[in-house]
């Protein structure tokens, strides 16, 4: 079985800044999107109970590569980097393409696995958007993947109000959410033997891929960009518990919430 795990080097969140219209994204490598790691994880727990071959996969700068580093330091040997100028600005569906396309050229791939969304956009799109590219079946939020082989696997998929439990055909793409598992940490010798690990770089003409369908010719773009707008003052209510709940009453009466 060979499982590939996408994941995403983002900025670090708390040193964004947005000035008028323009977006300040900090210095350096940035991190591992913190909802890969529990694809990470999740992948090391199927080769250890498995025997499954795994990979990481990312698309992006040559700054990228420290994410895949980060994965290798956990333990995973075969690391793919798509990398060209020409998925600079990439969207979600662009992104899902590349990848997608990585994929098809790894070959014999049985399981790809996502965290379910990326910390910097939200958009948690390009797990749904990979197996449509790939023609495969996806299911999204699992919590559990309660059993697998080689043909078919039993995931636990969140909902609001529970979890399904869903029988599905392999290959396919999965995203994970963080109940599924506790990421573990790199070990010192983890991170020396990582900077050893040989990456695969695969360009757009290596993929095959259409450099009219991504990057700024990607099918959405960002217009523009805001900070969110600030919190109006809180009210606190001082008071007996009583006399509190009947003003709070009244309160979201007039404000029409209930």
């Amino acid at each position: 079985m060979h499982v590939v795990v996408c994941v995403k080097q983002v900025p670090e969140i708390q040193l964004v800044k947005v000035s008028g219209d323009t977006l300040q994204l900090p210095a350096g490598a940035g991190q591992v999107n913190p909802f890969d790691s529990y694809a990470i994880e999740e992948g090391l727990r199927l080769r250890e109970a498995h025997g499954a071959t795994l990979s990481a996969l990312t698309m992006g700068p040559e700054s990228a590569q420290a994410v895949l580093r980060e994965a290798a330091s956990l333990g995973i040997e075969q690391l793919v980097h798509a990398c060209d100028p020409a998925f600079a600005e990439s969207d979600c569906m662009a992104t899902a393409r590349v990848l997608a396309a990585a994929i098809t050229k790894l070959g014999s791939v049985q399981l790809v696995i996502t965290g379910k969304q990326a910390i910097d956009d939200d958009c948690s799109a390009v797990g749904a958007a990979l197996a449509g590219f790939l023609n495969w079946p996806q299911v999204m939020f699992v919590k559990k993947i309660e059993s697998i082989s080689e043909t078919s696997a039993v995931f636990h998929r969140l909902t609001e109000d529970g979890y399904d439990v869903l029988e599905c055909p392999l290959p396919a793409v999965i995203s994970v959410v963080k109940e599924i598992n506790e990421p573990r940490l790199p070990s010192l010798k983890g991170k020396m033997q990582a900077k050893k690990v040989p990456i695969t770089m695969w360009t757009a003409g290596d993929l095959g891929v259409d450099s009219g369908a991504v990057g700024p010719n990607s099918p959405t773009s960002v217009v523009s960009h805001r900070p969110p707008a600030p919190r109006p003052p809180a009210e606190m209510l001082q008071g007996e518990p009583d006399e509190v709940a009947a003003r709070l009453f009244d309160k979201l009466r007039q404000a029409q919430v209930i």
